[in-house]
């Protein structure tokens, strides 16, 4: 059968645009490109802690076995979402298959007809995902400017109102003023719903995220912590009230309609969590290789072509597709896995490589990278 033209077409364009996205290989490069900002997903203590505490349990089942409203709530999942939402101060913790569910499941089914989601414009696609499928009103704010946001409060009157946006976004690395936002929020009387993805593992005294690092866990509608990242495994949890998560049990279609994680997966998420409360000595690893990978391309002269971050990502801008490919591609030869982000990922114009930086990445690593890339862009 012939493959439809349409979407030959749609194909060609991008290889014509250098974009097309293909998978990537492993290899045995230096990692500046992975999530594992803490090195969980390859830790040995926490795979055999995982093991140990499934056969201490008897628990010998590798599935679910079917959604978690029919026979796929294990024991495991109370346990495991009481722990995180003791963790994290909330009132109560919904894990969902991973963060795409979580926020899809979440905005696609919380926000009703008649009410508006003001959204930070450059929120994830999984969230422009779920609130594309939401009945209410959606309208986007200037990247982390208050001021648009506010105005666009003010011309939507006597309506209720969800503000999104991120405590460390994804492409920019960068963090919004939350306790600004938190002032906008309580004053215009909206609900302010927040993503942590890249904000687990990394910030807060035990990898807690950001809010709880400011104290603000108490002002915010709902939080989204996704475990792919820092917490190196599987999955995702929505935190907020007993109402918000009873909610979410009868109304997310991404919760309800989809088999449940294994009891594996879930006693991973549970094992992670355990560690983040006892390794403090790998959190001020990462955030002594954040300070010290500013400290360099400050060195080098390379702050200006920076995006400004004090996370776990630093993304230098490169305009073009190719030029970019190119750069990534001679740091790759060079033994340091850097990836390009290109358009339409990122706008065009705005294209970057982005530096994932973690624990386990040594000081001369960082400094050789970095003396490198300086050699290509002056």
């Amino acid at each position: 059968m012939n493959f439809p033209k349409k979407l030959s077409d749609k194909l060609e364009s991008r290889r014509q645009n250098k974009s097309l996205r293909i998978l990537p290989q492993p290899n045995d490069l230096i990692d500046f490109t992975s999530n594992d900002y803490i090195g969980f997903s390859k830790s040995e203590v926490i795979f055999n802690a995982t093991h140990q505490f499934l056969l201490d349990h008897n628990i010998k089942n590798n599935g679910a076995t079917g959604s978690r409203l029919i026979s796929g709530n294990h024991t495991l999942y109370t346990v495991t979402e009481n722990y995180i939402a003791q963790f994290h101060q909330s009132e109560s913790a919904l894990l969902f298959n991973s963060g795409y569910d979580a926020n899809v499941g979440f905005f696609s089914s919380v926000p009703q007809k008649g009410d508006l989601i003001l959204y930070d414009e450059l929120c994830h696609a999984s969230i422009r995902d779920g609130i594309q499928l939401s009945n209410a009103k959606s309208y986007k704010f200037k990247h982390n400017d208050f001021e648009d946001l506010e105005s666009l409060i003010n011309r939507n009157p006597n309506i209720l109102i969800y503000i999104v946006t991120e405590t460390v976004f994804s492409m920019d690395g960068d963090c919004p003023n939350l306790e600004e936002l938190v002032a906008v929020s309580e004053k215009q009387n909206c609900y302010l719903v927040v993503d942590e993805a890249h904000a687990l593992g990394v910030f807060g005294e035990k990898g807690e995220g950001l809010i709880q690092h400011l104290h603000l866990q108490d002002k915010i509608f709902a939080r989204i912590m996704t475990f792919g990242k820092g917490l190196g495994c599987h999955g995702a949890v929505v935190l907020g009230s007993n109402e918000l998560k009873s909610y979410l049990v009868n109304f997310a279609r991404s919760f309800i309609y989809t088999t449940g994680l294994s009891p594996h997966s879930v006693a991973t998420i549970l094992m992670g969590y355990h560690y983040l409360e006892k390794d403090k000595n790998t959190l001020e690893a990462l955030r002594d290789n954040i300070v010290f990978f500013n400290q360099v391309k400050k060195m080098l002269y390379l702050s200006p072509l920076f995006i400004r971050s004090k996370s776990a990502i630093q993304s230098v801008i490169i305009p073009g597709n190719e030029k970019v490919k190119s750069i990534a591609a001679t740091l790759q030869q060079n033994g340091f896995d850097v990836k390009a982000i290109l358009s339409p990922t990122v706008p065009e114009g705005q294209e970057r490589l982005r530096f994932c930086l973690h624990s386990f990445n040594s000081k001369e690593e960082i400094t050789k990278v970095l003396t490198l890339l300086s050699s290509f862009v002056y």
